[in-house]
């Protein structure tokens, strides 16, 4: 038999879509529905519902799928307030009220902890932290497609399970100063000379500037780069370009000035300076009640000496130095080290040292790992902090904070701070992404007997 007759062979023929009732709802804000011998999670679905199911792949085991039209609905399914809710990949749960997003959110943090064996009988219930469900996102990776069918650029998030970019004109969960002019933004692609490579536009918001990064393929040319110094004057965006890694990103408009965006917290007065490319929180309302939240639970006093790991450019370290007598931040980047350095000199701080280090490596000859904490503060990355915090020498640390962006690592961690002696006194959910699945979270730990 010839390759091509394998190939033709080996291609498996889609599954026809069909009806199935859907059970309960996963941690993660999908319908469960047993299919077969297989658990199928359904996106889109609500419990009790009859939906029409694509099925996206499968095992022996398990199955996923969309819910591609909705047959008997729930009494809890709403109608979304974006119109395109229903293609676009960018939201999972506007087919549910803000208030049943958060009880799932709260519900699923607590039976993942319980799930990982923690007691949360003698945990305070943090009140979850709420902010706007709408126009909360300053931060966002837009993709771009010429589409020769419809002879016009396509800007915004990728399809519900597809590759696709999602037709939409705006979109009501990006901070509005840019989600309102999408068609705007995709008018000045249109327009180059090569529409064809420009696949993404990165987008970050400051408190008073938005600005963009057009990712291009090819060189600009005069044209091009005029159409978007014309784009910046007319919206006020900071315009940069970028032709290869992000090394090569250069603004474009304005020709001078300052840089740096900002975002602020002004109940302690500070005031943080960022880059169009640095890591910031999503969301800057929950940000700021999740800094006050952090203080609220740490009662820092002068004589506290804080740890911060994981500590991007200063959002805890800058908060704590304004009550700590000491705070020693560590991130695995030299720049954004230099960026703390940098905002804890704009705000006037000067009990903040910083160091440079793979959390993830070991970490015994590092002089910060082997001076002397009363606290510390942890805000890892998704995989979470496994590795420091089982190496990390903890005495006479006497209280940990721990803000998680995946609430699976946090049970785990939690696990390894009650081997070694802390007890976990505070846990709280955080609706940093509303309109989502994505849990985030904050839990405070004391030193206490295990058990």
């Amino acid at each position: 038999m010839s390759a091509r007759g394998h190939a033709r062979r080996g291609r498996r023929a889609p599954i026809p879509e069909f009806p199935i009732r859907v059970d309960r709802l996963s941690h993660e804000g999908r319908g469960i529905a047993q299919w077969g011998e297989r658990v199928l999670f359904v996106g889109g679905a609500l419990p009790g519902e009859l939906v029409r199911v694509k099925v996206l792949n499968k095992t022996s085991q398990v199955a996923e799928g969309i819910a591609t039209e909705v047959l008997e609905s729930s009494p809890q399914r709403i109608t979304p307030l974006c119109p395109h809710a229903g293609h676009c990949g960018g939201c999972a749960l506007q087919h549910l009220s803000a208030e049943q997003q958060v009880a799932i959110k709260t519900d699923a943090l607590s039976a993942l902890m319980l799930k990982s064996g923690l007691d949360l009988k003698r945990v305070t219930r943090l009140p979850a932290l709420l902010g706007p469900s709408l126009g909360y996102r300053r931060r966002a990776r837009l993709g771009v497609r010429w589409v020769r069918a419809k002879d016009r650029i396509l800007v915004g998030f990728r399809e519900r399970a597809s590759n696709y970019i999602a037709d939409i004109s705006d979109c009501p969960v990006l901070d509005g100063r840019i989600g309102q002019h999408l068609g705007r933004l995709a008018g000045a692609i249109a327009a180059f000379s090569r529409v064809d490579q420009v696949p993404q536009v990165e987008v970050a918001a400051g408190d008073d500037t938005v600005a963009i990064v057009v990712r291009h393929l090819t060189p600009l040319t005069d044209a091009d780069r005029q159409i978007l110094l014309d784009l910046g004057l007319e919206t006020g965006w900071h315009i940069y370009s970028q032709a290869a890694g992000p090394d090569s990103i250069q603004r474009l408009w304005p020709e001078d000035g300052p840089t740096a965006l900002t975002y602020r917290i002004g109940e302690l007065g500070l005031e943080y300076q960022f880059e169009v490319t640095d890591f910031t929180q999503i969301n800057s309302e929950i940000n700021r009640k999740m800094v006050l939240q952090a203080l609220e639970l740490l009662q820092l006093s002068s004589h506290d000496r804080v740890l911060d790991l994981f500590s991007g450019l200063g959002n805890f370290t800058l908060a704590a130095a304004t009550q700590a007598a000491w705070v020693t931040a560590v991130e695995v980047s030299p720049t954004m080290v230099a960026r703390c350095l940098n905002n804890a000199a704009h705000n006037r701080l000067t009990n903040i040292d910083a160091a440079a280090c793979d959390l993830t490596a070991p970490i015994a000859a590092q002089q910060w790992a082997r001076a002397d904490y009363s606290v510390v503060i942890i805000d890892p990355p998704r995989s979470g902090a496994r590795e420091v915090l089982e190496a990390l020498p903890l005495t006479g640390v006497e209280r940990i904070l721990y803000v998680s962006c995946n609430p699976a690592t946090l049970a785990r961690d939690a696990a390894i701070l009650h081997e070694r002696g802390f007890v976990m006194t505070h846990l709280g959910m955080m609706d940093m992404f509303p309109q989502t699945a994505h849990v985030e979270s904050m839990a405070l730990f004391v030193r206490g007997r295990r058990g």
